[in-house]
């Protein structure tokens, strides 16, 4: 399959969307303004259908060999990710911004923290193992953002990259039917009220909407992508109407691509955001801490103007944070991984 330019174009808008969404809560701008950029969780959403799509491709270019596979997968992501975390224990060492912004509201709170957790050994091993989504609730408590809220997703996406390494699904459709029901198990029984939104049951439908979208995207079977969206949407449509409209925009989204109407979607811009999409979005949270906390004491009585000055740094040191960190430590690894890639198709396959 080709690689799909105008899914990197999406990745880029909605890794911007979820930065707005982290930061507007923070300003003084209006809640009717701010409305359309609180639903990041579905934007997330569309990240894990996104990944889906990639990683059963990816699978195959490893043979379907599992260590291979993950050691790839570890080289891709693990070193921007350790250099966010520590990036973000950093600014959360550095106290609470929100004592600072009397007009910062609850959604204020709900994203940012007041300081480094206790224990902090424990917070940090979890997220260090990237298995913090799958640690119950009463055992560690808001333990899946504590120290870097956007790596509870990546902590899904871990849980996903080891199902379907182990599992090597040749046939990708069982494999998907099977996420699906165990996204309705997980909604179904009370089960989920143990664990967070970053425990991979909770995302296995959006995970297996994006492997029916590969299989028709590749082979022109569209059987399994309705099969799988009627699913999803009757799960999202349970939890919330966000859900069920970003079912069918992914859709949209898809149907632009097939028929050509997704150019828009390959302007260079958004190509570009979204070749920094991974570290934008790591690095969005502890930058806006920081910008924060810098502005908050001198912009405290001028509302208007700490929003527009936040605003603007915010966007400055994230942006350039995620192009460093795409340059500098995650274009080369890129690289390395492809070559990587051509050894191991080159091997014989294990009967």
């Amino acid at each position: 399959m080709q690689r799909l330019q105008c899914l990197d174009g999406v990745r880029g808008i909605l890794a911007i969307y979820v930065m707005l969404g982290h930061a507007l809560p923070l300003t003084s701008v209006p809640p009717w303004l701010g409305a359309p950029f609180a639903h990041g969780q579905a934007a997330v959403d569309l990240f894990f259908t996104l990944s889906g799509l990639v990683i059963a491709g990816s699978l195959e270019h490893y043979n379907w060999r599992f260590r291979p596979f993950m050691a790839a997968r570890a080289r891709r992501l693990l070193p921007v990710y350790f250099l966010a975390l520590g990036g973000a224990i950093l600014a959360e060492a550095q106290g609470n911004p929100l004592p600072a912004l009397p007009w910062a509201g609850s959604a204020a709170r709900a994203i940012v923290s007041p300081g480094l957790p206790h224990p902090l050994w424990a917070h940090l091993l979890a997220h260090v193992t990237l298995l913090h989504g799958l640690i119950p609730d009463s055992w560690l408590p808001y333990g899946w953002v504590t120290l870097l809220g956007p790596a509870w997703s990546l902590s899904t996406e871990w849980q996903f990259y080891l199902l379907i390494g182990l599992a090597a699904p040749r046939r990708i459709f069982p494999f998907a039917l099977a996420l699906l029901g165990l996204g309705a198990a997980y909604h179904l029984l009370p089960l989920g009220g143990e664990f967070s939104r970053a425990f991979l049951p909770a995302a296995a439908p959006w995970f297996a909407l994006g492997l029916a979208s590969r299989l028709w995207l590749t082979t022109n079977r569209v059987a399994p992508f309705i099969i799988c969206l009627a699913g999803t949407c009757l799960l999202s449509a349970s939890t919330g109407a966000e859900k069920l409209l970003i079912a069918l925009a992914w859709a949209a989204i898809l149907l632009a691509q097939r028929h050509g109407w997704g150019k828009i979607l390959a302007a260079r811009p958004l190509l570009y955001l979204g070749a920094i999409s991974y570290p934008l979005y790591l690095m969005n949270e502890p930058a806006e801490r920081m910008a924060a906390l810098w502005l908050g004491p001198l912009l405290a009585r001028h509302p208007a103007q700490f929003s527009l000055a936040f605003l603007s740094l915010s966007l400055v040191l994230s942006l350039g944070a995620a192009t460093l960190l795409h340059h500098i430590i995650e274009r080369p690894l890129m690289q390395r991984n492809r070559k990587f890639i051509s050894i191991i198709i080159a091997l014989p396959v294990r009967q």
